[in-house]
């Protein structure tokens, strides 16, 4: 199945330069090329993942358009969100300089480091989740989102801020599942394998670990 990407993540690249036809080769290159690593990242393949950025941060790079650089960079780092990694952004942090006050909220959203003053900031529906008044809600929120990667997305910043419902973890799993995204559903089964040893449910500990073992294959 092929996911759809939204447009944050990815149309941001074309909507940032679309002045009128034609459309440079750079363009569309970059965006095929982030549309592949991004796949290739939740698949689970990681020199593929790799190797396909490289190729769309240098078509980027060549224009001089260090905006557009900084937004491939967070592309990066939501798929990382996505699958629940808290490894600092470093290619995001090393143009922070650069970035605009929007960017540098969004990547706050990401690490789970939002602030409510960011909200304005934010595209919707980031705008919503963070917004939302409890934990509950903005579990509703995010299951509310229609592009599968920007619900991982919301879901992972959640976690990392410590707002993660059982439901959130559930809803996480079905969607990681449904778009046989490994490398996310493998993250999210961990959440929920470790949350039943905490309350001593072996029986569903074990339950998790076997699909979890599953999906490794």
């Amino acid at each position: 199945m092929t996911p759809r990407y939204s447009p944050l993540l990815l149309s941001v690249l074309l909507a940032a330069c679309s002045s009128g036809p034609p459309v440079p080769d750079w363009q569309m290159n970059a965006q095929s090329s982030l549309e592949r690593a991004t796949n290739a990242y939740m698949g689970g393949k990681e020199l593929v993942e790799k190797n396909e950025f490289a190729r769309a941060r240098e078509q980027i790079a060549a224009t001089g358009k260090i905006d557009l650089v900084i937004r491939a960079e967070l592309i990066r780092c939501a798929a990382r969100t996505a699958a629940l990694v808290f490894d600092e952004c470093t290619g995001f942090a090393a143009l922070q300089a650069d970035a605009t006050a929007a960017d540098a909220a969004y990547a706050r959203y990401l690490a789970g480091g939002a602030q409510p003053a960011d909200a304005a900031l934010l595209p919707e529906p980031q705008r919503a989740v963070l917004a939302a008044g409890s934990d509950t809600a903005a579990a509703a929120v995010v299951k509310g989102i229609a592009d599968p990667l920007s619900q991982l997305v919301a879901a992972g910043a959640l976690f990392k801020a410590n707002r993660a419902t059982p439901e959130l973890v559930t809803q996480a799993i079905d969607t990681a599942s449904n778009q046989g995204w490994r490398r996310p559903l493998l993250a999210w089964l961990n959440v929920q394998a470790l949350r039943a040893e905490k309350a001593g449910d072996a029986d569903e500990a074990a339950r998790v670990r076997r699909r979890m073992a599953l999906v490794e294959g």
